[in-house]
């Protein structure tokens, strides 16, 4: 199992899951769960993430679209073709 970028793919990993349009924009982060190996498409599930409110400090922070861009400018916006 591996993620967009290439890296492996383990259960309890935390995780942004991006859209499969060519629009780079996230659409879930949580943990990994449930996932088997041998497979990349439609394999596992995300349980969400809920923190505690805290302070958000801007230069720490980025924008959806800003990391959508990001993501589109280098190349990470689109799905690798199945195997």
């Amino acid at each position: 199992m591996h993620y967009r970028n290439g890296r492996e793919a383990k259960n309890g990993d935390k995780i942004i899951q991006l859209s499969m349009d060519e629009k780079g924009q996230v659409i879930a982060a949580g943990v990994l769960y449930d996932a088997t190996p041998g497979n990349d498409y439609c394999n596992g599930h995300i349980a969400p993430i809920q923190q505690q409110v805290s302070g958000a400090c801007m230069c720490d922070c980025i924008h959806v679209d800003d990391l959508a861009k990001y993501l589109t400018d280098v190349g990470m916006n689109k799905r690798p073709d199945g195997k």
